[in-house]
């Protein structure tokens, strides 16, 4: 989960990109302490609190995924 206020969260970010390219997904997932009590609850974050900032960026997640088409990650060609 990426913490916003951590230099080190931007800083791997930075790298992965520079180092990945095209292959790393645009949405980023925040750290957010909904995401961490839902486990403990034995519920997936859409179920615990679908409204949530980290279930949003999930759902952002799954649309990137769904309209890049490529569940790889990683191009082909």
């Amino acid at each position: 989960m990426y913490d916003s206020r951590n230099k080190l969260s931007f800083q791997v970010e930075e790298d992965v990109r520079e180092v990945m390219g095209s292959a790393v997904y645009k949405t980023i997932i925040p750290r957010n302490i909904k995401i961490s009590e839902a486990p403990s609850h034995g519920k997936p974050i859409l179920l615990y609190d679908h409204t949530c900032i980290g279930s949003e960026a999930y759902v952002s997640l799954a649309a990137e995924v769904l309209q890049k088409g490529n569940f790889g990650g990683l191009n082909e060609n």
